[in-house]
């Protein structure tokens, strides 16, 4: 008897054993992504964010032929300030580029003939030297074509890594490479491209024109503009995301840097799932990720109730003083057992660099008044709109309607309308206390706007022959005059 249970407890053992060698086999063939059998051929569907390609699915893996052009062009990082961006594919960030574990990408990097400066491109899903970089250095009006498998599934950021680097990715030279797992992602209803870039100009935050890459700064960390995208509203107005209520919404998030990193964040909402770092780790109920510098993160989330969802940073100044804000328009049926209350649409937008102070009791004035030339009415307005859209629009609004019981209108405004110079010493030096507008009273903070003479002459302009007010045409010397009172 004693024989019969040892014979059998061996080949309990025996069968232990083979199973886990059996497992141990099979955990083997799925790790080992080198191997996967690529099986014919297919180009790369390349989208500008905030779009991506459609989803891998259960294809095959493949060879796939990915064709990405350099480009440097001009473009507008936020209403009167243009900037010089470096770009893969045309945008910043660039082309979303989707494949799936096993795929060996041939990819053929061109330098436009019209560029002025050589690139290279370092994917961070490459395994090999330089993620790339030292089989891409590519000369303008030339091109280089480089192949690697892609064996990690995860969300991985690109960039240019020629040097100076931090110049290359500065100007907008990153983007995003999605490895999918075999068989793919979940399914979810809408997909975004996201990429949050820190950038540094000579000019200080809206100053106008041209602005080139200020080196001091970026080495300093001391960015003029964080931004979605690439640039200020990218992602707000009619440039906004859209879901539907009941859609699953995934957020495919990069941080391009080159210096700062992301605390991304949508207003309203919870992240149901986020893949940390991009990888396998899935973190859920989220409130913030931290995004690094170079890094990048999946979000997905279910839309339950309508209204404007704000995306930011919450390192906060950076989402209201410098762009980094975004909006999420869900549209549908409001749902009252899930959120009550009065909607207040358009609060949240960004503030402008304007540096923004309370107001003063006591203020010591120099007396000083320059001669300054007047600009004609017409630039004036067009000035004008753009100091009142920085520094005033997230108060009073795109049409001067004020925010009820907050911030007063100044559409039609008897109380703006009655003294010009009053209006121009509020913008001047700030104000605090009850006023009446329009028959209501308001008891709010107006904080003390760092604008120049010039830019206060101006935007008291765009305001008084804007929406129905008196047209008075604020001249410096006007401002000048209440300013040395």
């Amino acid at each position: 008897m004693k024989f019969l249970k040892l014979v059998c407890l061996l080949f309990i053992v025996s069968l232990l054993v083979t199973s886990c060698k059996n497992e141990s086999k099979q955990e083997i063939a799925i790790v080992d992504t080198a191997n996967i059998y690529v099986k014919g051929t297919m180009d790369a569907e390349l989208t500008s964010p905030p779009f991506v390609p459609a989803p891998v699915g259960n294809r095959s893996a493949k060879k796939l032929l990915v064709n990405m052009e350099i480009i440097e062009k001009e473009g507008t990082m936020t209403d009167g300030v243009q900037y010089l961006y470096w770009t893969f594919g045309g945008s910043v960030p660039g082309s979303f580029i989707r494949t799936r574990v096993g795929d060996l990408v041939e990819f053929t990097l061109s330098n436009h003939p019209d560029n002025k400066l050589p690139h290279n491109i370092d994917l961070h899903a490459v395994t090999g030297p330089g993620g790339g970089a030292e089989s891409s250095f590519v000369a303008p009006g030339h091109e280089k074509t480089f192949s690697f498998k892609t064996l990690n599934p995860g969300l991985y950021v690109y960039h240019c890594a020629t040097a100076p680097v931090g110049m290359h990715i500065a100007n907008g030279m990153y983007g995003l490479i999605l490895v999918e797992p075999e068989g793919g992602l979940p399914p979810v209803d809408k997909e975004y491209y996201i990429m949050q870039g820190d950038f540094y100009t000579k000019g200080a935050t809206g100053e106008r024109g041209l602005q080139p890459f200020d080196m001091t700064k970026a080495i300093k960390e001391d960015a003029d503009y964080v931004v979605f995208n690439g640039a200020v509203n990218a992602l707000t107005g009619d440039n906004a995301i859209t879901a539907n209520v009941g859609e699953t919404v995934r957020l495919f998030v990069g941080n391009g840097g080159p210096n700062l990193t992301s605390s991304f964040h949508v207003i309203g909402e919870i992240f149901d799932n986020v893949h940390v770092e991009g990888g396998d780790l899935i973190n859920k109920n989220v409130q913030t990720t931290s995004i690094p510098a170079g890094g990048a993160a999946i979000v997905d989330f279910k839309v339950e109730v309508p209204g404007t969802f704000i995306l930011v940073d919450h390192a906060i100044f950076r989402a209201f003083n410098k762009g980094a804000l975004g909006m999420l328009k869900v549209t549908g049926e409001e749902k009252k057992s899930l959120y009550s209350g009065v909607k207040q649409e358009g609060i949240y937008h960004p503030e402008g660099g304007t540096i923004q102070t309370m107001p003063e009791t006591k203020e010591t004035k120099e007396k000083v008044v320059a001669v300054v030339k007047e600009k004609s009415l017409l630039k004036k307005l067009k000035d004008g709109k753009q100091v009142y859209m920085n520094t005033c629009f997230a108060c009073h609004q795109a049409e001067g309607q004020g925010i009820p019981n907050a911030f007063p209108p100044l559409a039609k405004s008897d109380y703006l309308n009655a003294d010009v110079n009053r209006a121009i010493g509020i913008v001047l030096n700030g104000k605090t206390g009850e006023i009446t507008v329009n028959g209501k009273k308001y008891n709010s903070v107006m904080t003390r706007q760092t604008l120049t003479e010039e830019e206060v002459a101006d935007v008291m302009t765009y305001v008084y022959n804007s929406w129905g007010n008196n047209k008075t045409n604020v001249s410096i010397k006007m401002v000048q005059e209440v300013k040395n009172k």
